[in-house]
């Protein structure tokens, strides 16, 4: 049995639970009660837990009695242990109604074996527990009923901005909007594939990257919950907090190596704008507020990968003057163009923008590399997954240098590349390239819009080339609201002061 194998057996008691009036979310946050204190037996942690509250303890019960135990044992495990435990189980409750489910989700856990599992290839895949969760996330996210799609990037994406930012041994690493901890658990996978990790770490060193490496803030409670549980199964240690990126909790971060994340989509509307007073920009748009946190944040030479729409490329007012003061203060070398149909919100075009913090804060993007990842790219969903091998052209693109500055050449239709290599001198434009540079000049004249195109759909005629329907309703709601959320905002402003 495979770690896929595992996810589907766990995946399929979903639909035993649907009868008890369970969603998608609460039978993910219920498996990981579950699974939590499962592991804490495998693992012999369980001196974590309450006296009394072990996976052996809720075994032994039956019937209505095992309902009423776990659901004292979860008001007991949020209150007592260990930091983790608490935090685990902090305000947990369980949405089991019959006796007979709980029953067949404690059976169902107890009866797989968990160290046993082997890989596609036959190798013994050892502790795949982090695996095995990862996996039963990937799938809860998939799920367009489940709605935890806007909490899950998919990792073939992460994997590319890690491989690219190249995170190292003894660096500060944040992602302040961490969903279920994606980016932390590929950056540290990062790490030990590629470096000494930690066994050739002096105690310090280690010390280091077990309390201090990452740092995570999630504002939403129950995903909190998820993240809290995914880098533990990981081996993921450090600062991983609920609260608010975007409110004072955020200004206390300390200055970060690199920071990696994937902020919520769309805006708030109604008390959407940042408490923050470091901010030199305010605004209602979110995307933008958590922009200004992430170079803000990143200490001089930091590096930054980090997904937004396409709205913060092309946003006039406060958006224009963000724009202009994160290629002041960082060398904004690469943007990715990112292709539709990969995340959950319909229509909704995003980018990853890479950027470097300069050590003076005037002056820092002289050119702007775009890889078109989009245009005459397939529609990816069930039937066409996204994989790790559709951005590997764009890394060989991108250079082995993390902060961007690897000698680049223009790459046509991602096959061949153009015969000029781009110096501070030299600017070639390619018009069939899918990579190609634009200096800091051409952007400038643009009015700082960073939503450059330039490649032909090759399946669009005229009036074809016009996004689906669906695509054009999201972009006005995404506007519509974008537009609102200003409006409360400078509402808020202009109140009188009581």
């Amino acid at each position: 049995m495979n770690t896929t194998d595992i996810v589907g057996k766990l995946w399929n008691l979903c639909h035993i639970l649907r009868d008890d009036g369970i969603t998608y979310q609460e039978y993910v946050n219920e498996l990981s009660y579950l699974l939590f204190l499962k592991m804490m037996q495998e693992t012999s942690q369980e001196s974590e837990l309450p006296p009394n509250q072990t996976w052996s303890q809720l075994t032994s019960q039956e019937g209505i009695e095992q309902l009423t135990y776990y659901r004292a044992m979860l008001v007991d495990l949020g209150s007592n242990g260990s930091d983790r435990v608490k935090g685990i189980f902090a305000n947990a409750n369980t949405s089991l109604r019959k006796p007979r489910n709980l029953a067949k989700l404690v059976q169902s856990i107890d009866d797989l074996d968990w160290y046993e599992a082997t890989s596609t290839d036959g190798e013994s895949e050892g502790d795949n527990l982090g695996d095995m969760y990862e996996g039963l996330l990937e799938r809860n996210a998939s799920e367009k009923k489940s709605g935890a799609g806007q909490y899950f990037t998919p990792r073939p994406l992460i994997e590319c901005m890690v491989n690219c930012v190249k995170p190292l041994v003894g660096e500060v690493i944040q992602d302040p909007a961490a969903g279920t901890g994606g980016f932390l658990i590929t950056a540290h996978r990062y790490l030990r594939e590629h470096q000494d990790f930690p066994w050739a770490f002096k105690t310090e060193q280690q010390d280091f990257q077990k309390r201090n490496a990452y740092y995570a803030i999630e504002l939403v409670p129950d995903t909190h919950r998820l993240l809290l549980m995914n880098c533990l199964l990981n081996g993921v240690s450090g600062h991983l907090l609920s609260d608010d990126a975007l409110g004072s909790r955020g200004q206390t971060l300390p200055k970060a190596d690199v920071i990696l994340t994937n902020p919520p989509f769309g805006t708030k509307r109604g008390g959407g704008r940042p408490t923050r007073d470091d901010f030199t920009f305010v605004t209602g748009n979110k995307q933008l507020a958590f922009l200004q946190h992430i170079y803000r944040g990143l200490k001089p030479g930091g590096r930054a990968a980090v997904v937004l729409p396409d709205n913060v490329l092309f946003e006039e007012g406060v958006g224009t003057k963000i724009r202009a003061d994160l290629m002041d203060k960082c060398n904004l070398h690469t943007i990715l163009r990112l292709p539709t149909g990969i995340f959950y919100a319909q229509g909704v075009k995003t980018n990853v923008l890479f950027f470097t913090r300069g050590k003076i804060d005037t002056g820092n993007t002289k050119k702007t590399w775009v890889y078109d990842l989009r245009t005459n790219m397939p529609a990816f969903g069930k039937r066409t997954p996204l994989t790790h091998e559709h951005f590997k052209e764009f890394e060989k693109c991108y250079g082995k240098k993390s902060d961007g500055t690897s000698k680049r050449t223009e790459r046509t239709g991602g096959k061949r590349s153009c015969p000029a290599i781009y110096d501070d001198d030299t600017v070639y434009e390619g018009e069939e390239s899918r990579f190609r540079c634009f200096t800091r000049d051409f952007v400038s004249e643009r009015g700082d819009n960073l939503d450059i195109s330039w490649l032909k759909d090759e399946d669009s005629t005229g009036s074809a080339d016009l996004p689906e329907p669906d695509e054009i309703a999201a972009m006005i709601r995404e506007r519509l609201s974008e537009a609102l959320s200003e409006m409360d905002a400078l509402t808020e402003l202009l109140e009188p002061t009581k």
